[in-house]
């Protein structure tokens, strides 16, 4: 997956231009809105040493063929310095442009696999994501119903909080959830709550009451039972729709991270939440992660969900990430592999997190 350097074998401005041979092969069109900033009047240069230059009218090709290049092509990905790659296959080259962040694309099984460079390009692009569902969905029936999880997520979201987003996007339409949270006081520094709270909640404008935190008052097992029954009286006001398909509330973003064990949510690995079908909220007592109090989500309701995105930075988290999306056999699967949305699935992963795959 990761990038390869490739050098031209001969001059290739000149080879290009006068090979009738390669007339025929496909061409890389560019087009100034392909790119951020758009081109205008400029050169656009390569980090192979090509050249293009992009102008008013047609916009020019360049022919590719995997004997260009030496070593040869073959499922290699060839990166240019402007984040567009490029795939070559049997005798055919597919072609994604990218924005700046450069971020690679594959398909695996039920989900889309994005991989970036950096943290800070992953945050980018994740903050694209969210902002144009929030855009959809508020347009479409005048709210956006998130869920978000702890960990690292809520550092992976700061761009919403900076322009342009944070001025843009409209937060009185936003209601927002936790997959799981931490039986803890909301001021404890373990609460998912305080963590949103701290990096994300307090900076942008959504409304109070349209935040769902768990009663910490309660017990564990109370505060399942109370957020559970918070879901069903959000239902009876239609500010939560139902999936058709299950029965189980339906959310339009589920923003989830992954453990270095693979566990999502509150849901651990062996663990006999895990196969729980009829309760909405849960309870466990005995996490294998501090601290062992905490209310989460079942998976009935994580995948009654209109679209998940699972944010997964970190070398520590690259052999989970390997099982869930690697070509290994799993008898017992991790909770990760269990994550399979109505909707869409899409993985945010740094190239840290991908490097095993």
């Amino acid at each position: 997956m990761a990038s390869s350097p490739f050098q031209f074998s001969t001059p290739v401005l000149t080879l290009l231009l006068s090979s009738p041979s390669l007339r025929k092969s496909p061409c890389l069109p560019f087009h100034p809105s392909l790119f951020s900033p758009p081109l205008t009047q400029k050169t656009l240069t390569f980090s192979t040493g090509t050249r293009a230059v992009s102008g008013s009218g047609k916009s020019p090709g360049l022919p590719f063929h995997p004997s260009l290049f030496s070593p040869p092509l073959t499922q290699k990905t060839l990166t240019f310095s402007t984040g567009t790659r490029a795939v070559s296959g049997s005798g055919k080259f597919c072609w994604r442009a990218k924005a700046s962040m450069a971020g690679t694309t594959m398909e695996k099984g039920k989900g889309k696999v994005e991989v970036f460079d950096s943290k800070e390009n992953l945050s980018v692009s994740l903050a694209k994501y969210t902002a144009d569902l929030a855009a959809k969905f508020s347009k479409e029936k005048g709210s956006f119903i998130v869920v978000l999880s702890g960990g690292s997520l809520i550092k992976s979201l700061r761009k919403l909080v900076e322009p342009p987003y944070v001025d843009a996007i409209d937060w009185s339409t936003w209601h927002v959830f936790w997959v799981d949270e931490r039986v803890v006081p909301k001021d404890h520094d373990d609460s998912n709550y305080k963590l949103a709270f701290d990096g994300f909640l307090s900076k942008v404008q959504i409304l109070p009451g349209n935040v769902y935190a768990i009663n910490d008052a309660l017990s564990a097992e109370g505060a399942a039972d109370d957020y559970e029954t918070c879901l069903k009286h959000l239902l009876k006001s239609n500010v939560l729709s139902v999936s058709t398909a299950t029965g189980f509330p339906k959310f339009d973003l589920m923003l989830l991270g992954m453990g270095p064990d693979g566990h999502v949510a509150s849901l651990f690995p062996g663990h006999p939440l895990v196969k729980e079908n009829e309760k909405w909220v849960t309870f466990i007592k005995d996490s294998p992660k501090p601290p062992p109090e905490r209310i989460t989500f079942t998976f009935p309701v994580i995948n009654s969900s209109a679209h998940i995105a699972l944010v997964i930075c970190g070398a520590g988290k690259a052999g989970a990430v390997h099982s869930a999306l690697g070509n290994s056999q799993n008898s017992d699967p991790l909770p990760v592999q269990m994550v399979s949305p109505e909707g869409e699935l899409v993985w945010f992963l740094d190239k840290d997190a991908a490097s095993k795959l």
